[in-house]
């Protein structure tokens, strides 16, 4: 990188100083270069179409700043940045050059930006953590975004994140990004391999790697076995695979390198499944989030454009008619919880029949469909990262074959996984269990319209059903309340979005627990996340385990 190049990166930096003079000094130098290459371009007489700056010119990166400042203009926590950013997005435009406009309407698909947008506003704690995550990234992403209705489980998130991508460990950093490309790719996640494919190469990657796994290490080439069973089937991990990785000769893996990748790998896994659960949407500097295209005018009207209306009331007529449907799906649900309770305290089942319930329910959620679309065809930008694309989850219910049961009592995350990663990835296993407790514990006592309700029961049976699909039981667990609290659409979103997450559409997110808030909705996904995690990390730190003794 030369002195230029430095100075740029260092400005663009700046901008997320908690220091406004710093940010001020910035932003100044961004304007004055900008407008150098705007005019560089020279004056656009009014009858020429406003132009956009090509490939071939010498202001070639124009589109890439201008993208920039329009993710700016719309993201960055600073008031003083967006309004600088927009000033001077006009200014471009009124030179005669076009300027970018975002496409879609906001972080998520399935949530109203408003909605996102309006936590910061009103919650401290929430604008403070967005200030750091982009001071620390240079971007706030629409993940943190949709996170951002739960502040204390995304400050728990972020510094774990961090940890894992930026902080002394025993991968290197071009590695870490591309197990995480990798591990995207297994679901087709384009979203997540976009961000580290930049990432990579930012720290230095090379690029022949992203041509294709082929195109990469031994080393890397060797960990897409260990990528694939651990993203579809998690039960079929073996001694056997962990020796294959550790035994290689010139391209062995440590076991620490080797714990630090399986953390890497379930992470980013669950992460697909969450920005797949949550409908996000490519970042508004990156390929799919923005166009230099003017807006067609065709649907609507001028006025719209400029205020995103887009066809948000027909979506709210809609809407309420749903509600309507759907009034007393709460109170039902927690009449439920309510009897459940009752009969625990009567009578208790015996250990017979709770292991009966368990097998029952676990091979109902066998059966239980993702989702009703054709199977999707991963794109060949994404499935140059990883091997045998057509290995799934759902290949293995069709044909019937049985998940072994995994007993928590005989190895679990809190008495064995959690001390194995410690002791080889220091720190790691704390930050994780943080994350786990959080995530589980997290309530606000709420229901939709409902208060002081206790939701204990509930996240208990969202998780446990989770790792219920995943062959794991809790000897202590009664599985038949699983059937009173989860309904069948409900858990046809959990299954897609654990197992198929590519497949996680909008109609399946609005179709379960219809009255409740999108902030519930994106607790949900939470636990999801995370549960699915740790059952990938017990079958990898048992199969590790194992090999050790």
């Amino acid at each position: 990188m030369d002195i230029q190049d430095q100075d740029a990166t260092a400005r663009w930096e700046a901008l997320g100083s908690r220091d406004a003079r710093s940010r001020g000094t910035a932003m100044e130098h961004i304007s004055q270069e900008v407008m150098r290459r705007v005019e560089s371009i020279g004056p656009i007489p009014a009858t020429v179409p406003s132009p956009l700056a090509t490939a071939g010119h010498p202001t070639s990166d124009l589109n890439d700043i201008l993208a920039r400042l329009l993710m700016l203009s719309k993201r960055c926590p600073f008031d003083d940045v967006r309004e600088r950013c927009v000033w001077l997005l006009q200014n471009v435009q009124d030179f005669g050059v076009r300027i970018p406009r975002p496409l879609g309407n906001g972080p998520s698909r399935f949530i109203p930006e408003k909605e996102i947008l309006q936590v910061s506003k009103v919650d401290p704690r929430t604008q403070s953590i967005f200030e750091d995550a982009f001071a620390a990234l240079g971007r706030l992403d629409n993940i943190s975004l949709v996170m951002g209705f739960h502040p204390q489980y995304l400050e728990s998130f972020l510094r774990t994140q961090h940890y894992l991508l930026q902080m002394d460990g025993p991968l290197s950093l071009h590695y870490r990004h591309y197990i995480g490309i990798m591990a995207a790719a297994r679901h087709q996640c384009s979203y997540l391999v976009n961000l580290h494919v930049n990432d990579f190469l930012q720290v230095g990657g090379d690029s022949k790697w992203l041509n294709g796994l082929d195109g990469a290490p031994q080393k890397l080439q060797a960990l897409g076995e260990l990528n694939k069973i651990l993203a579809h089937r998690p039960w079929l991990l073996t001694k056997a695979h962990i020796e294959h990785l550790l035994k290689a000769e010139e391209h062995s893996w440590s076991l620490a390198e080797l714990i630090h990748a399986v953390v890497l790998l379930t992470h980013y896994h669950s992460l697909a499944s969450f920005t797949f659960g949550c409908g996000i949407t490519p970042e508004i500097h990156s390929d799919g989030g923005h166009t230099f295209r003017p807006p067609s005018l065709s649907q609507y009207c001028v006025c719209d454009i400029a205020n995103g209306n887009g066809h948000g009331h027909l979506e709210e007529r809609r809407g309420n008619h749903q509600v309507s449907e759907v009034s007393g799906e709460v109170e039902v649900l927690m009449e439920r919880m309510k009897q459940l309770q009752e009969c625990r305290d009567e009578e208790e089942a015996s250990q017979e029949e709770m292991a009966t319930r368990f097998e029952r329910e676990k091979t109902e959620s066998m059966l239980v469909a993702t989702a009703e679309d054709e199977e999707c065809v991963p794109s060949r930008d994404v499935s140059r990262h990883f091997e045998d694309p057509s290995y799934g989850y759902k290949d293995f219910s069709r044909r019937g074959e049985h998940v072994p049961t995994f007993r928590v009592q005989d190895y679990s995350w809190e008495d064995h996984g959690y001390s194995l990663v410690n002791r080889l990835y220091p720190d790691v296993g704390q930050l994780l269990d943080e994350k786990f407790q959080m995530a589980y514990n997290l309530t606000y006592n709420t229901m939709a319209m409902h208060k002081d309700v206790d939701t204990t029961m509930l996240r208990r049976a969202i998780w446990n059903y989770i790792h219920c699909m995943f062959g794991i039981r809790y000897d202590d667990y009664d599985y038949g309340e699983i059937n009173q609290l989860l309904d069948r659409s409900f858990k046809v979103y959990i299954k897609t979005m654990v197992c198929s997450p590519e497949k996680t559409t909008k109609r399946m997110y609005e179709s379960f627990w219809r009255q409740f808030q999108h902030s519930e909705k994106v607790h949900v996904n939470l636990l999801l996340m995370e549960a699915r995690m740790q059952a990938e990390l017990l079958y990898a730190l048992r199969a590790i385990t194992r090999y050790m003794t």
